[in-house]
């Protein structure tokens, strides 16, 4: 979600925020949310802007791009609650 003064391509400008509130959005919606369970946060930079935002994955580390809420949900449903790596996405 970082966003960057000098005019370079930034996340923040590339809808990190609107990705993120979705995300956070769905885990909840979906019960996955809490104590122990998923957590949606929000990152600085992760040093790749110009490519386009990301999503990581912890504790496995998995990297992802994603273009629009349709690639979120498809990490959530396929990766998060089905235990798969979506291959076409990751990074």
């Amino acid at each position: 979600m970082n966003t960057r003064d000098d005019g370079r391509a930034c996340c923040g400008q590339r809808g990190a925020e609107v990705a993120q509130k979705h995300a956070k959005k769905r885990i909840k919606a979906l019960g996955l949310s809490g104590p122990g369970k998923i957590r949606i946060n929000q990152a600085g930079c992760l040093d790749r802007c110009e490519e386009g935002p990301v999503l990581v994955v912890y504790p496995q580390g998995t990297w992802y791009t994603y273009v629009d809420t349709a690639d979120i949900d498809d990490i959530i449903d396929t990766h998060l609650v089905g235990g798969q790596v979506v291959d076409r996405l990751k990074i």
